[in-house]
């Protein structure tokens, strides 16, 4: 059986590879999208992509995962640190997902340290850059083999 994990990722992650490269890196998010893609299919895992900078699109998308998705992989971005919203739908739809980021946010100013997400994660993939998204899928993908 086929597992479907959907990619949520938060706002401005569509300025990766030019937004603050020495933080965020020199990827941009379509082609960390192209790689997980790929990944996701040699995991034999579908795989569905939105990137938004609304956080009620954003509570829509992890809404919609009930029925539609196994599991999630979600970078909410500055989302993560701000948004009852974005964990009250997490809370409501009950699908596994790991938090992934790509700085370290534990190693970043005070109000990026805390997480609204990270306890009720499956777990938590930081500080890697774009191998952030990689490791959190192969985890996650593993995760729900193992259910």
């Amino acid at each position: 059986m086929s597992r479907h994990i959907a990619v949520l990722n938060g706002p401005n992650l569509n300025l990766l590879g030019e937004r603050e490269p020495d933080i965020y890196g020199r990827t941009s998010l379509a082609e960390i999208e192209r790689a997980t893609k790929e990944r996701a299919r040699t995991l034999g895992v579908e795989c569905t992509w939105i990137q938004t900078n609304h956080e009620g699109e954003l509570v829509e998308a992890i809404q919609n995962l009930k029925g539609r998705a196994d599991g999630a992989l979600i970078n909410a971005a500055a989302f993560t640190h701000t948004s009852l919203a974005v964990r009250d739908a997490l809370l409501a739809v009950r699908v596994p997902f790991v938090e992934v980021h790509l700085s370290n946010i534990f190693a970043r100013e005070p109000e990026r340290r805390r997480s609204m997400l990270a306890d009720l994660a499956v777990g938590v993939v930081t500080g890697f850059g774009a191998d952030s998204y990689r490791l959190g899928f192969e985890a996650l993908a593993r995760y729900l083999e193992s259910r």
